[in-house]
C-alpha cells in the first residue's frame, strides 16, 4: 500500500505531469494547415530526390517519391494528433537506415557523398510520416537543398540544368508561403476580402520576373566567378574498389577495339583489320594508337562517342602513351618488359609514383577522369603523375612514364591524379644544351639506315633555308633545339597537307616508308603522320624525341565545369627532350595550337574566357582584337591580385595576419563605398518626389536614423503624437507640424509653406546633434 502511494504521488509531480501532458495529450502548438506549403514543399523534396538520381544515375525516386507522398497525406490528416506509435516506428526505421548507412560507409569511403545522399533520402522518408509543424516543414525544405547540393557536386552533364531551373521555379512559391507562416498570415482568406491584384493572373508577372532576374543574377555570378587551379581538398573521387585476380605485371595493354577482332588475349599488334572486318582499317570506336604497337598504314574513321568527362581546373593534353621505337610504318614500345608496378596500402586508395627527376619550373595540377565508354587498361593523365588514387589495388608504369591499369576502364570507373605539369620557359629551354644522358641518345636517335641520310639532309636544307632568310634581321635564329623543333613543327604545319581522299596518300607498300613517303613522294598525309615526321625528322639531326599519344582537351562545360572528351580527340604528337628539364610537346598537326595547352595558360576566369570567344567571333575583327587585349590585361591584373593574395595565406602566420589586414581594409572600403551609393541613391529618389513628400520621406528618414521611425501601420498623425512621448517637446512639434502639413497637402489639397518647414526641419537636426554632441562630451 506504502509503495503504491508513493507511485501514485510521483505521478503527481509536475515534471511527470508535464511529460505525459507532452507526450499523450494533443497539442494545437504551431499545427501548419496550409495545404499549399504542404504540396510545395513535397515538391521540392521530390524535385530534389530525383536531381539525385539524374546526376548519380541511380533510381531513390522510384520507391522515395510515392513514399514521400503517402506520408505527407498521413502526416496533413493526423496533424493534430500525437502519433505516438507512428514515432517509434520512425525512430526504429532510422536506427536500421543508420545501420545500413555504416556497412555502406565502410565499402566506399572514397566518396562518401552518394552515401549521405541515400542516407538523407531515408530520413526524409521517415520524417515525411510525422511533421505536423511548420519547422518540421522547415527541415525537409532543407533537405531538398542539400538533396540538389549533392546532385550539383555528382553531376557530369547538363541533363543536371532543367532540374535546377524546375526547383527555382519551385522554391520560390514555397519560401513565399514559408515566411507568410512565419509571419501569421493564414493563407486560407476569404476570396472576398482578396484584392484583383492578389490573384494568380495578377501575380504570375511579378513571379516570372522575379525568376528571370534571379535566374540572370546567378548565371552572371557564375560566369565571373574566379576558377583557382587544383582542389581545394584531399579527398579525391574514386569509384568503388575492384578485385584484382592473377598476376599484373602491367605488360599487356587490352584494347576492346582489339579483342572485337578476334584477339583473345587482348593484346593486339595494332597491325592487323580494323573493327568492321576489312584489311587495312581502323576500328570504328577505338583509337588505333593505343596499343604496345602503333600501325600508320591504317585507314578509316572513327565514329564519335564520349568516352570520357575530365574535371581539371588547367586545360591540358591527356596523355595515355608513348613509343620510342619508329618501324617504318609505326611505331612500338621497345621495352615493354621493364614495366613496374606499384601498390597501394590496403586502407587508402592512394598511390604514390616515383618522382622526375629535373630542374624546371613545375605546377601541381589535380584531374579526375570519369569514364562513359569502354576504353583500353592505359590511364589517361597530365605529364609528369605523381600521385592517383585508384580503385585498383595496383598500377603500372612503363619506360615511357605511361599508366596501366590491371583492368579495362569501363563506363562508372573514376579515378584522380594528381601531376607535377612542367612550366614551360621558351627562354630556359632554348639553353637546355645537349648533354644528353646515355639512357637518351641509346633509345631515342634510332631510326632506319635507309632513310637517314635523305630525312637529315632534308631537314638541314629546311632550317639553313630558314637562316638564310633570316640574316641581318633581328628574329632569333635556330641556334637552339627548342627553335628548331619549334620552326619545323611550324614548317610542316604550313607546307604540307592533309589529303581529301584515301588516293591522295594510298596504302604504302611493304617496303615503303612513312616518312619518307610524307616528306618526298605525297608532300603530306594524315594527321599522325605529320607527328610522325617531325619526331624523326628531329632525331636526324640529333634531338631527342619520341611519339606521344593521348586525348585533346575535349569541348568545355562551363556549366558542369568538366571537359567533355570524345574518341575523336585522340591523337598523337611529338615529344622532345631538354636536359634537366625532361619532355615537352610539339604540334605539327594543321588546324591545331603548336604548343598544346597546359599550365601556362591562366584558367582562373575561364567560363568568362569561353563566353567572351563566342561573343567575339560576332564582332568585327578591330573591335574584337582592341577588345581582347584590354580584357587580357584586366583579367591578367586580376589573377594576379587574387593568386598573391591567397598565396600570404601560405606564408605563415604573418603572412596569415598580412592578408586578415588587407581583407578587413578592403571590407570596410566596400562598406563605405555602398554607403555612399545608397545615400547617393536616396538623394536622386528623394528629388524625383512632390517637394512636400520628399520633405515628409527626409523627416523619416531622420528618425528611423535616431530608432524611433514610423511603424508601417501607424499614421502620420498617430506618428506625430507618439513622437510626444520619445522625443524632446521642440523636436515633437517640428514632426507634428510636418506630418500635418503632409497630410493637409495629401488628402486636403492645401499648398505647404515648405520654406518654413524645411527652415524647421534643419534647425530640428541642427539642435539634436548640437546636444548629441555635449553629451559625448560631458
Amino acid at each position: 500500500m506504502l509503495k503504491f502511494t508513493r507511485i501514485n504521488r510521483l505521478w503527481r509531480l509536475p515534471q511527470w505531469m508535464n511529460w505525459q501532458q507532452s507526450v499523450f495529450l494533443p497539442s494545437v502548438s504551431e499545427i501548419e494547415s496550409s495545404v499549399p506549403l504542404r504540396v510545395l514543399v513535397l515538391l521540392l523534396v521530390t524535385v530534389g530526390i530525383i536531381a539525385k538520381d539524374i546526376a548519380a544515375e541511380t533510381q531513390s525516386s522510384f520507391w522515395a517519391v510515392p513514399l514521400s507522398i503517402v506520408g505527407a497525406s498521413w502526416s496533413y490528416y493526423r496533424r493534430h494528433n500525437r502519433n505516438v506509435s507512428v514515432k517509434f516506428g520512425i525512430a526504429i526505421g532510422m536506427l536500421v537506415a543508420l545501420g545500413a548507412f555504416f556497412g555502406r560507409l565502410l565499402g566506399e569511403l572514397n566518396d562518401t557523398r552518394l552515401v549521405l545522399a541515400e542516407l538523407l533520402i531515408q530520413l526524409q522518408v521517415l520524417h515525411s510520416y510525422d511533421m505536423p509543424r511548420r519547422k518540421d516543414l522547415g527541415y525537409s525544405i532543407v533537405i531538398g537543398v542539400i538533396l540538389l547540393g549533392v546532385a550539383a557536386t555528382l553531376s557530369q552533364t547538363l541533363a543536371f540544368a532543367p532540374v535546377l531551373l524546375v526547383f527555382l521555379g519551385v522554391a520560390l512559391p514555397t519560401l513565399i508561403f514559408d515566411y507568410r507562416s512565419r509571419l501569421g498570415i493564414s493563407n486560407f482568406q476569404d476570396k472576398k476580402e482578396k484584392r484583383k491584384s492578389e490573384r494568380i493572373s495578377a501575380v504570375l508577372p511579378s513571379y516570372f520576373l522575379l525568376f528571370t532576374l534571379i535566374l540572370a543574377t546567378g548565371l552572371g555570378i557564375f560566369a565571373i566567378l574566379p576558377r583557382f587551379p587544383g582542389y581545394q581538398m584531399r579527398m579525391f573521387p574514386v569509384s568503388s574498389n575492384i578485385e584484382v585476380k592473377g598476376n599484373f605485371t602491367g605488360r599487356s595493354i587490352i584494347n576492346p577495339g582489339y579483342v572485337r577482332q578476334g584477339n583473345g588475349n587482348g593484346n593486339g599488334t595494332g597491325m592487323g583489320n580494323g573493327g568492321n572486318g576489312e584489311p587495312g582499317k581502323v576500328d570504328s570506336s577505338y583509337y588505333y594508337g593505343f596499343n604496345s604497337r602503333m600501325n600508320q598504314n591504317l585507314r578509316g574513321e572513327m565514329k564519335p562517342k564520349v568516352v570520357m568527362r575530365v574535371r581539371s581546373q588547367i586545360e591540358g593534353f591527356w596523355r595515355v602513351l608513348a613509343f620510342d621505337k619508329y618501324t617504318g610504318k609505326g611505331w612500338e614500345i621497345s621495352r615493354n618488359e621493364n614495366t613496374q608496378t606499384f601498390k597501394r596500402s590496403p586502407w587508402s586508395y592512394q598511390i604514390f609514383l616515383p618522382r622526375r627527376n629535373s630542374t624546371g619550373t613545375t605546377q601541381e595540377v589535380v584531374q579526375t577522369y570519369a569514364v562513359v565508354a569502354d576504353m583500353p587498361n592505359l590511364v589517361p593523365a597530365m605529364s609528369y603523375p605523381k600521385e592517383v588514387y585508384f580503385p585498383a589495388p595496383m598500377i603500372a608504369v612503363d619506360t615511357e612514364n605511361s599508366l596501366r591499369a590491371p583492368v579495362n576502364l569501363v563506363d562508372g570507373f573514376t579515378y584522380t591524379v594528381v601531376s607535377e605539369v612542367p612550366i614551360r620557359d621558351r627562354t630556359l629551354l632554348g639553353k637546355a644544351g645537349t648533354a644528353y644522358p646515355a639512357s637518351i641518345t641509346k633509345n631515342y636517335l634510332e631510326i632506319p639506315s635507309e632513310i637517314a641520310d635523305k630525312v637529315r639532309d632534308r631537314t638541314e636544307e629546311i632550317l639553313a633555308d630558314y637562316n638564310k632568310h633570316r640574316v641581318g634581321k633581328s628574329d632569333k635564329s635556330l641556334d637552339s633545339n627548342y627553335e628548331k623543333a619549334l620552326y619545323l613543327a611550324q614548317y610542316l604545319k604550313q607546307n604540307y597537307k592533309i589529303p581529301e581522299s584515301l588516293n591522295e596518300f594510298p596504302f604504302l607498300t611493304e617496303k615503303e616508308d612513312l616518312v619518307e613517303a610524307f616528306l618526298f613522294k605525297y608532300k603530306g598525309g594524315y594527321p599522325d603522320h605529320f607527328s610522325t615526321t617531325l619526331t624523326v625528322m628531329l632525331r636526324s639531326i640529333g634531338i631527342p624525341a619520341r611519339l606521344v599519344a593521348g586525348f585533346a582537351p575535349g569541348q568545355f562545360n562551363p556549366f558542369t565545369g568538366m571537359y567533355i572528351v570524345r574518341n575523336t580527340d585522340a591523337y598523337a604528337m611529338t615529344e622532345v627532350y631538354f636536359p634537366k628539364y625532361g619532355w615537352f610537346a610539339f604540334d605539327p598537326i594543321p588546324n591545331h595550337p603548336l604548343i598544346p595547352p597546359s599550365v601556362e595558360e591562366t584558367q582562373t576566369f575561364s567560363v568568362l574566357q569561353h563566353f567572351w570567344k563566342w561573343v567575339a567571333g560576332w564582332l568585327p575583327s578591330p573591335i574584337s582584337g582592341f577588345l581582347n587585349n584590354l580584357f587580357e590585361v584586366i583579367f591578367t591584373w586580376l589573377t594576379k591580385t587574387f593568386l598573391w593574395f591567397f598565396g600570404l595565406f601560405a606564408k605563415g602566420w604573418f603572412g596569415i595576419v598580412q592578408g586578415l589586414i588587407i581583407a578587413t581594409a578592403f571590407g570596410f572600403s566596400g562598406w563605405l563605398t555602398w554607403q555612399g551609393w545608397r545615400k547617393l541613391c536616396n538623394r536622386s529618389a528623394l528629388r524625383k518626389l512632390p517637394p512636400m513628400e520628399s520633405l515628409y520621406q527626409q523627416m523619416l528618414q531622420w528618425s528611423d536614423a535616431k530608432g524611433l521611425g514610423k511603424h508601417p501601420s501607424q499614421t502620420p498623425l498617430e506618428f506625430a503624437k507618439v513622437s510626444y512621448q520619445q522625443h524632446t517637446t521642440a523636436t515633437a512639434e517640428v514632426i507634428d507640424e510636418i506630418c500635418q502639413a503632409y497630410v493637409d497637402w495629401r488628402y486636403g489639397g492645401y499648398a505647404p509653406n515648405l520654406h518654413r518647414l524645411r527652415s524647421r526641419l534643419q534647425e530640428m537636426k541642427r539642435i539634436t546633434n548640437n546636444s548629441a554632441w555635449l553629451q559625448r562630451r560631458s
